[in-house]
């Protein structure tokens, strides 16, 4: 059974990792880890190096992700893409992994830093959802595979 994850290192998605191994260990998956960077909308210095350091920091999860899988003997492997989350997504879903199911954790409103790290993904979740939706209802009406979504805690 192959399993795409999609994973950016957060809390959520660590938990995602773990009930997914847990859930389907018996099947003997083969897991995909993908990370999206997304791009800034206009290249100067200062969004060009946030974005690299976006890209550092998902390949040190990556990383780090491998490693669970491999404690817990797992087979397992990443994608590291940039662009929009949820069209990248879909994209690798449909056209590079193909995987008999794709699971995603839902972002909750309690991140991992503190009052302005919480301030600041209220405000953002809250417009993107108002103006694209959130990648699980973006994915949830386009994929073609079963999609497991796993709520925050």
């Amino acid at each position: 059974m192959k399993i795409m994850i999609a994973y950016d290192g957060s809390r959520n998605a660590r938990l995602a990792l773990a009930q997914t191994i847990t859930m389907f260990r018996a099947l003997d998956p083969m897991i995909v880890l993908v990370a999206v960077a997304e791009n800034p909308r206009d290249i100067t210095s200062g969004n060009e190096e946030l974005f690299q350091q976006e890209v550092s920091e998902l390949k040190l999860h990556l990383e780090q992700a491998l490693e669970v899988c491999a404690k817990e003997a797992v087979v397992a492997e990443t994608m590291l893409l940039d662009g929009d989350a949820r069209k990248m997504l879909l994209y690798a879903a449909e056209k590079k992994i193909r995987p008999d199911m794709l699971v995603i954790a839902r972002h909750s409103h309690e991140p991992d830093g503190g009052f302005i790290a919480r301030s600041l993904t209220y405000f953002v979740d809250e417009l993107d959802y108002m103006t694209f939706g959130s990648v699980s209802s973006f994915l949830a009406r386009r994929i073609q595979c079963p999609l497991l979504i796993l709520p925050s805690r």
